[in-house]
């Protein structure tokens, strides 16, 4: 059963009274906007304007939002309310045109995750070419047949084709070029004509404004199904960018998510980034058995800021019993 009909159900039968679990919430989203975006809206569900704000004003009411120096030394600590770090990824533009003039009038601090590759639309992350490839898709009123045969099925329907574009992984991407091919769409002439990523300059103006900017990998893969050398390397050279530029070198969000990222990578990471303090998955509300490593609440799975809370603070306690609450890293 999908997440958010399972959230929907334990919100309507359990209603929250008890209290936050943790010292910290941190929540994580990619985009807001009002507008139809086609490079993230067959896999990114994010919230318009009025949603977003609403979050937050709900949020607000919950816990103090804090900025990095003061929320990475003191987020451990008790409080009349638990602190939290808003945090946005992927550097879609969105953030500097939308999310910020509304941050700012709140008051409210947040760190962007960026991928160096994509920044000043010099590339497309693999997932947002999948997305631009459903949209054109749509256009046609039958699937070209050739489709068929390079995505290897029989036959079906759109949804078997669509189906089958959102389960290519990173390490497959000669697949999405392929595919662009026959669909005749071109990604430079998207690149040309749509402003997706901030750009160096836009990066400056936000940390200038007082916000974060800090690294989410280089090109955003799939950790698990990189060897540990390869995300060793992979989240580096994204710190290395930050350090080149003066942005947040003391932390990293995983692209995707962290799970199945073992304790050997944390052990590497951190000795050879001294200056490093904390990095962040996107479990949900979980604890870590690697300290260092906070996890993130997703907060674009169809529901408000008000319901996901809910769920996931019941889904924690529920798991809580069953001592299912702490990822464990081998």
């Amino acid at each position: 059963m999908p997440k958010r009909l399972i959230a929907e159900k334990i919100i309507n039968l359990t209603p929250l009274k008890a209290s936050y679990p943790l010292n910290y919430m941190i929540p994580v989203y990619h985009s807001v906007s009002d507008e139809h975006i086609p490079h993230i809206k067959h896999i990114i569900n994010y919230k318009s304007r009025q949603q977003f704000e609403k979050d937050i004003d709900y949020m607000s009411k919950k816990f103090h939002f804090a900025d990095w120096d003061f929320f990475k030394e003191n987020h451990n600590k008790t409080a009349t309310k638990p602190l939290a770090l808003m945090t946005f990824d992927d550097g879609f533009y969105e953030f500097k045109d939308i999310v910020l003039p509304i941050l700012e009038r709140k008051g409210i601090y947040a760190i962007n995750f960026i991928n160096p590759a994509f920044t000043g639309d010099q590339d497309l992350m693999f997932r947002c070419k999948i997305s631009l490839l459903i949209e054109r898709l749509n256009e046609f009123s039958s699937v070209p047949e050739p489709l068929f045969k390079l995505l290897n099925l029989k036959n079906g329907s759109k949804t078997d084709i669509i189906r089958k574009l959102k389960s290519i992984s990173y390490n497959h991407q000669d697949l999405i070029n392929e595919t662009a091919a026959l669909l005749e769409f071109n990604f430079s002439d998207y690149l040309k004509n749509n402003k997706v990523y901030l750009d160096l300059e836009d990066l400056n103006y936000i940390k200038n404004k007082g916000f974060g900017i800090a690294a989410h990998s280089w090109d955003h893969p799939y950790y698990n199904e990189l060897p540990v050398n390869e995300q060793i390397k992979n989240t580096t050279l994204s710190i290395e960018y930050m350090k080149e530029n003066n942005f947040l070198d003391d932390t990293f969000a995983f692209p995707f998510t962290d799970f199945g990222v073992k304790n050997e990578f944390f052990v590497k990471l951190f000795h050879g980034n001294n200056n490093l303090k904390y990095t962040f998955g996107c479990a949900g509300l979980k604890l870590d058995s690697y300290p260092e490593n906070l996890q993130r609440i997703p907060m674009e799975n169809g529901l408000s800021a008000e319901d996901e809370l809910k769920f996931q603070c019941l889904y924690f306690k529920l798991k809580k019993y069953i001592n299912k609450n702490t990822i464990i890293r081998k």
